[in-house]
C-alpha cells in the first residue's frame, strides 16, 4: 500500500472509531474551547491503533503538543501512524520495529521534552528514571505490568513524579481486561485456527484480570471447555 493510500485508510479507521466513542466526542467539544492542556507537551507510548489515535488527537485538541510511539511494535498499525502524522502529530513508530528501533523511538518521543506522559508497559517511565532526565509533572500508566513496575519504584521511594494507575479503574480492569480481552482472545484463536474449543482442556498461564477473563470466557461462553490456571485452579462450567 503506497503512503497516500495508507493515510486515507488510516483516516477512515480513525473516523469510524471516533463515531463510536461518545465520551471522547463530548470531551472534544469542551476541550476545543477550553484548551486545558495549552502550553503542555505530552509524550505517549501506546498500542498505536485507531482508538488510541483518537486519544492522541483529543489531547492535541486540548492544546497539547503530542508525540507518539508504539508500546508494542507488533500492534503498531502503519496506516494509523501515517494518518496521525498527516494530522500534525509527531509519530515515531512502525510495525515490526526491532528492539533497537523500538527504544530509539521511545527516546525520540522524550527528545520532544514532554512534561506529561502516557505510558503503556512502563518503558517511558523506566527511561526517565535511568537514562533521560526531564522535568515531568506527571502521567498515567495503562497496564498491569506498568503499574507493577511503578509500585516497585514507589516502595523504594524512587518514583520521581506522580502517576495515575489507570489499570486500577474498574472500567479498565473489568471492561478491558476481564471482559474485553476475555472475549477477544478466544475470537482471535478460533478465527485464526478455524477450531472450536468445546470439550478441550485449556491452560491459562497467568491469572490476573486478563487471565480470569480468558478462563471464565472459555468455560461460560464456549460450550463447556475446561480451563486450568497457572496456579493449579481448575475451572469448569459448574464452577460458575
Amino acid at each position: 500500500m503506497i503512503e497516500l493510500e495508507q493515510v486515507e485508510h488510516g483516516k477512515k479507521k480513525i473516523a469510524w472509531a471516533m463515531a463510536h466513542m461518545p465520551l471522547l466526542a463530548q470531551l472534544r467539544q469542551e476541550f476545543a474551547s477550553e484548551r486545558p492542556l495549552a502550553g503542555h507537551r505530552v509524550g505517549m507510548s501506546i498500542h498505536l491503533e485507531a482508538k488510541t489515535a483518537c486519544l492522541a488527537l483529543l489531547l492535541r485538541t486540548a492544546g497539547a503538543e503530542v508525540a507518539v510511539t508504539g508500546s508494542n511494535p507488533l500492534s503498531t498499525q502503519d496506516d494509523i501512524a501515517e494518518a496521525l502524522a498527516a494530522e500534525g502529530i509527531a509519530v515515531y513508530a512502525k510495525h515490526g520495529a526491532s528492539e533497537t528501533e523500538y527504544f530509539d523511538d521511545l527516546s525520540r518521543v522524550l527528545a520532544t521534552e514532554p512534561d506529561l506522559i502516557l505510558d503503556d508497559g512502563g518503558d517511558l517511565v523506566n527511561l526517565l528514571h535511568n537514562e533521560i532526565d526531564l522535568e515531568i509533572r506527571g502521567g498515567c500508566e495503562e497496564t498491569t505490568t506498568g503499574v507493577h513496575r511503578l509500585r516497585i519504584l514507589e516502595r523504594k521511594g524512587e518514583l520521581r513524579f506522580p502517576m495515575y494507575a489507570v489499570n486500577d479503574a474498574k472500567m479498565k480492569y473489568l471492561f478491558d481486561n476481564r471482559y474485553g480481552t476475555g472475549q477477544s482472545v478466544w475470537d482471535g484463536i478460533m478465527r485464526s485456527t478455524n477450531l472450536l474449543i468445546a470439550g478441550k482442556n485449556v491452560l491459562v498461564a497467568g491469572y490476573g484480570w486478563c487471565g480470569r477473563g480468558i478462563a471464565s470466557s472459555c468455560v461460560r461462553g464456549r460450550s463447556g471447555a475446561r480451563g486450568r490456571g497457572r496456579d493449579g485452579w481448575v475451572f469448569s462450567r459448574s464452577d460458575g
